[in-house]
């Protein structure tokens, strides 16, 4: 289980460095690239999101529970249309879970629609969204209590 979880857990930050980023700041896009934090959602997850166009970014997420682990990849399309606010962006995309838990696991799709706010003058960055999900192999049910706020340190 300890090497399934590892694994998966490279993957995942693998997967986030593997893209070609472009400059994000082009057009209206976010003021930063590369950011690393916590979520407060129906456990604690550690949060890794990296922008690899200017409105696209990948979210990796570890999240642990009582129930055990939840690894998350999430694809997100962001917006910068929201007038008055400079550093505010909607953003909207599918994702995938895998769950390992006390007496099983689960393998499903996920979806996530949000607020992302960069801070002006400092180096963090708040999102805030929901992240229904629903789970393909294992339990077979519509999981909407994810989601939650995340507050992150940006690297870059």
């Amino acid at each position: 289980m300890k090497r399934i979880l590892l694994a998966m857990s490279i993957l995942f930050t693998t997967g986030c460095y593997a893209q070609e980023t472009t400059s994000p700041t082009a057009a209206g896009g976010p003021e930063y690239q590369t950011a690393l934090g916590a979520k407060i959602s129906a456990g604690v997850a550690v949060s890794y999101k990296q922008f690899v166009a200017t409105t696209k970014a990948i979210e990796a997420q570890s999240m642990f529970f009582s129930r055990g682990i939840r690894l998350v990849g999430l694809y997100e399309f962001h917006f910068y249309n929201i007038p008055g606010v400079d550093g505010l962006a909607w953003y909207v995309g599918p994702g995938v879970h895998v769950g390992f838990y006390r007496k099983s696991a689960d393998l499903g799709i996920d979806g996530v629609i949000g607020l992302d706010y960069k801070i002006k003058n400092t180096p963090i960055n708040l999102s805030l969204d929901w992240q229904p999900s629903y789970s393909l192999v294992g339990n077979g049910s519509l999981m909407p209590q994810f989601g939650g706020l995340a507050i992150r340190y940006i690297l870059q």
